[in-house]
């Protein structure tokens, strides 16, 4: 691996193919308090992450309007405003009611009322990515599309993305507007959403996996996964993020951290290349506890 980590190195991927980002971004969860709710124990610490953002050129951070709610979009605008060729995103669509408390909410009134607040915060006429964070089963999701498609050709929001969504509601919001981003759960040892992953590769989707460190069992003294990584002089995230990255190429993984140091550590991934032998082993071995 390099001694210089930098995100360039994970290569690019054009966002509605017209945004280009390097493909290893940052998620902005855990720049807030416990249970995501209020500020972070260590702001300070939370504003030097941000900045080694830059630094390790990062060009895609991923964040939402329930994260404090409000403080992680706050936080990114005090640190990284303006923005250059950092590419915001950002979701709508949850209540937050208390700590590690998510209520979806997809009345088109509140959906337009997140982006102008969304707007406001980040501080930019326009949102280069916006995704609705949850389908509300609440509200025909037609009508959920149908107010977002408005704001994009109002010029409110750049691109659209969804969350945590399957392949019938990614070909729905299809008639209503052009669907950028698909945010879902997924990681080595979580693979409910290949079908999505594979349906995003065929359509040039970009692939944003939440969560996307885990490893199960997997890095246990003895494994070949734990083999590998020690071969490779590579963390057991560090493995995992590079597998992640050679599974597609729409694949734009946000691990994310509230440490400069661990974010510098996900960024070294970036310059690990994996031999086929070797991604098709950590393959092999993440799916026979499944098969």
């Amino acid at each position: 691996m390099s001694q210089q980590p930098s995100a360039v190195q994970s290569g690019s991927f054009r966002i509605g193919g017209d945004l280009e980002v390097h493909r290893l971004g940052f998620g902005a969860m855990r720049l807030t308090g416990k249970g995501i709710w209020g500020e972070p124990e260590d702001v300070e610490r939370a504003r030097a992450t941000l900045r080694r953002v830059r630094e390790l050129d990062i060009t895609f951070v991923d964040t939402a309007d329930s994260y404090g709610p409000h403080v992680s979009e706050q936080l990114i605008r005090e640190v990284l405003h303006p923005y250059g060729d950092i590419v915001i995103a950002t979701k709508g669509g949850l209540l937050r009611t208390g700590a590690n408390r998510w209520v979806p909410c997809g009345k088109p009134a509140y959906l337009r009322q997140a982006v102008h607040m969304s707007l406001r915060r980040l501080g930019v006429e326009r949102i280069d990515l916006w995704q609705l964070h949850r389908v509300d089963p609440e509200v025909p999701a037609d009508e959920q599309f149908a107010e977002i498609a408005a704001m994009q050709k109002e010029g409110l929001i750049r691109h659209v993305g969804l969350s945590e969504v399957g392949v019938d509601a990614i070909e729905a919001a299809g008639k209503h507007f052009v669907v950028a981003t698909v945010q879902n759960e997924y990681n080595l040892v979580d693979r409910k959403s290949e079908a999505v992953l594979d349906y995003c590769t065929q359509h040039a989707i970009g692939f944003i996996p939440w969560f996307p460190l885990a490893n199960g069992d997997l890095a246990r003294p003895g494994t070949p996964f734990e083999g590998i990584a020690r071969r490779l002089q590579l963390t057991a995230s560090q493995l995992a993020l590079a597998w992640i990255l050679r599974r597609s190429p729409v694949m734009l993984p946000i691990p994310g951290t509230s440490r400069p140091e661990h974010l510098e550590e996900n960024v070294r991934a970036a310059g690990v290349r994996l031999s086929d032998a070797d991604f098709e082993e950590i393959d092999r071995q993440a799916a026979a506890p499944a098969g």
